[in-house]
């Protein structure tokens, strides 16, 4: 399958998304694609993993990461630049404006077609991110969920997380007691489509269609690193994101007036950022604002990248380093490569 490609360019000059204006692929335009996964929490290295692999294979890097896909959070969802990549094809990376709403749905569909596009051209397809959604939606399949009703949304979104989570608490007890009372993005997604559809989220997710996971051939790797180590990475990396530009970076979404409930202004910092130019906290509370966000948000993620994923997915525990990064490259080039 040929591909038509518009190439737009970041700020870094980098070609990072492809746009298809080709039909959307079919399972036998995926059949035999060669797919890596490394997913994980946020700063377990990931990035550095796949660059690893993608120097050894012929290789497109796709992001699947939620807050990687907007071109306004550069700095803010640490997306790698020029100086990272090189000449390696990154897909779906800074190609979202921030005043849209991205979906699951929306970033499969993306996917399928950047894997497509990179099995047409002989190359491996490395998936890598830290939102378990993406993931699953593209490899188990999507959730019929029908569009919520504006109003709804509106309503659900304008109400605190306490006040959804106990809304959600009596419309749909069994999602409320699996999600945490703080997880404003899920509470959310779970409420408003219980009052618009009448269904739960769990009873559409059985009706999951679409997924590719038995289409291409797939090698899974899930970095788990020592929860001291990852917390520790996390606290440093978002004090170098400030150092790196981060204010200025929140400033300018500011300037452009997007309502508080977008999910690019709900990004981890953008809020405790925006606190500090207001004036309402300083620079030191609104680092260690973030930082917590940040570490717990990992716990999150941790837990999910524990727990879900298929038992044949590697888990790896070990400390991430250069040499951990190569022997992971190495197994995966000996089962993928050809």
């Amino acid at each position: 399958m040929t591909v038509a490609m518009n190439i737009e360019r970041g700020d870094s000059g980098a070609a990072w998304a492809p746009q298809s204006d080709s039909p959307r692929p079919t399972a036998a335009d995926l059949r035999g694609a060669r797919v890596v996964v490394v997913g994980g929490p946020t700063a377990s290295g990931k990035t550095a993993l796949a660059l690893a692999i993608a120097t050894r294979l012929p290789a497109s890097v796709i992001n699947a990461d939620s807050a990687q896909v907007y071109r306004d959070l550069r700095i803010l969802s640490a997306r790698p630049d020029a100086d990272e990549i090189g000449d390696i094809p990154h897909r779906l990376f800074g190609h979202v404006d921030g005043a849209e709403d991205y979906s699951a749905a929306r970033w499969a569909d993306e996917a399928r077609a950047e894997i497509a596009a990179a099995h047409a051209a002989g190359r491996i397809a490395i998936l890598v991110g830290g939102t378990g959604l993406y993931l699953r939606s593209l490899i188990d399949g999507i959730a019929p969920v029908p569009p919520i009703a504006p109003a709804i949304r509106a309503d659900v979104r304008a109400l605190p997380v306490a006040r959804a989570h106990a809304a959600l608490a009596r419309e749909d007890p069994d999602a409320a007691g699996r999600l945490a009372p703080a997880d404003t993005t899920r509470v959310a997604r779970a409420l408003e489509v219980v009052r618009s559809t009448g269904r739960s989220l769990s009873d559409w997710q059985r009706d999951r269609h679409g997924g590719i996971g038995g289409d291409v051939a797939l090698a899974a790797t899930i970095l788990l690193p020592p929860r001291d180590w990852l917390f520790a990475r996390c606290d440093d990396r978002f004090a170098a994101m400030i150092d790196a530009g981060a204010a200025e970076e929140v400033a300018a979404l500011l300037e452009r007036g997007l309502s508080p409930a977008s999910p690019v202004m709900r990004a981890i910092g953008v809020g405790e950022i925006a606190a500090m130019l207001r004036g309402e906290i300083d620079r030191d509370t609104a680092i260690a604002r973030a930082q917590l966000a940040t570490r717990r948000y990992a716990k999150r993620q941790y837990t999910w990248f524990r727990n879900q994923p298929p038992a044949d997915w590697a888990r790896v525990a070990a400390t991430p380093d250069d040499a951990l990064f190569e022997a992971i490259a190495q197994g995966v080039a000996a089962r993928l490569g050809r």
